[in-house]
């Protein structure tokens, strides 16, 4: 998955795609940055990120938008006004060229959403080397990176939070899963432990922990969704989420709310949780 690379706007590298035109044609007035919140949403060419961006959107704030589709991710900032930068954030640098643009864009980033995420069904001694290395690279490592990038520019500005997406799957563990589990199991792990370490910052963590949602991301991981319960949720549902997160300064949430209690079963009676899993999966 390698990209090629040119200079941009202001020094900065940027992908040989359509993103400084998209980006010209859709960036709100550069003298904006001062009185509106900003946010760098990755993951936002479709499914959840685009959800997220036309909410913020709605709500008045700035974007900057990251996806590896630079046409649709086109089409999400014709509905929800932003800054495009079309990248594979698990290409060499490109968290750091992502967040140069969005600073040089904004000023600052108010909000990280890491919503960024791919997928693998299959047993997992059928799993090939290859997609168990790139579900870790996008899901977990490629956010890593990207939150070691934003954040210092947050504390520095003693405010702004992170968001990142997670997956019921991180929490209970889902058969057939086993690699995806694993790296949004780790991603929230690791909201725990900086949450904890930037306490007194101004900077806040916040996980969103979504079931089924109605995606593209069952078709692109090469295995439809066929369970008649729980249904799927609209991506809209997780956006919800997300804002509840931004604008009330919540830790956990997860959607639907119900999905709370199977975790909470998982962690006050592991020996019975295992138990119905094995049943029920």
């Amino acid at each position: 998955m390698s990209h090629a690379s040119g200079a941009g706007p202001a020094g900065v590298s940027l992908p040989r795609t359509s993103a400084a035109p998209a980006e010209a044609a859709h960036a709100p007035p550069a003298g904006d940055a001062k009185r509106l919140r900003t946010a760098l949403v990755t993951g936002a060419s479709s499914g959840i990120g685009a959800a997220v961006a036309r909410r913020l959107s709605a709500e008045g704030w700035r974007l900057v938008l990251n996806g590896r589709d630079a046409e649709r991710l086109r089409r999400v900032a014709e509905r929800a006004p932003a800054s495009v930068f079309p990248a594979d954030l698990t290409a060499a640098g490109a968290e750091h060229r992502l967040t140069r643009f969005a600073l040089d864009r904004t000023g600052r980033v108010d909000v990280l959403v890491a919503g960024a995420g791919i997928g693998w069904a299959g047993d997992f001694r059928a799993m090939p080397l290859s997609a168990l290395e790139e579900v870790v690279e996008v899901d977990l490592l490629a956010t890593l990176r990207l939150v070691r990038q934003v954040l210092p520019h947050m504390v520095e500005a003693g405010s702004g939070r992170l968001v990142l997406v997670g997956s019921l799957a991180g929490t209970v563990g889902v058969r057939g899963e086993a690699v995806y589990s694993a790296a949004k199991a780790a991603l929230g792990v690791f909201a725990d432990s900086l949450r904890y370490e930037l306490r007194g910052s101004g900077v806040g963590v916040s996980l969103v922990v979504p079931g089924v949602v109605d995606t593209p991301f069952f078709e692109r991981r090469g295995t439809p969704y066929r369970r008649g319960w729980p249904g799927p949720v609209p991506p809209e549902r997780v956006a919800d989420a997300v804002w509840s997160a931004v604008s009330r300064g919540r830790d956990e949430v997860y959607v639907p709310g119900w999905l709370r209690v199977p975790a909470r079963v998982r962690g006050a009676a592991p020996g019975l949780y295992r138990r119905l899993a094995a049943v029920f999966g």
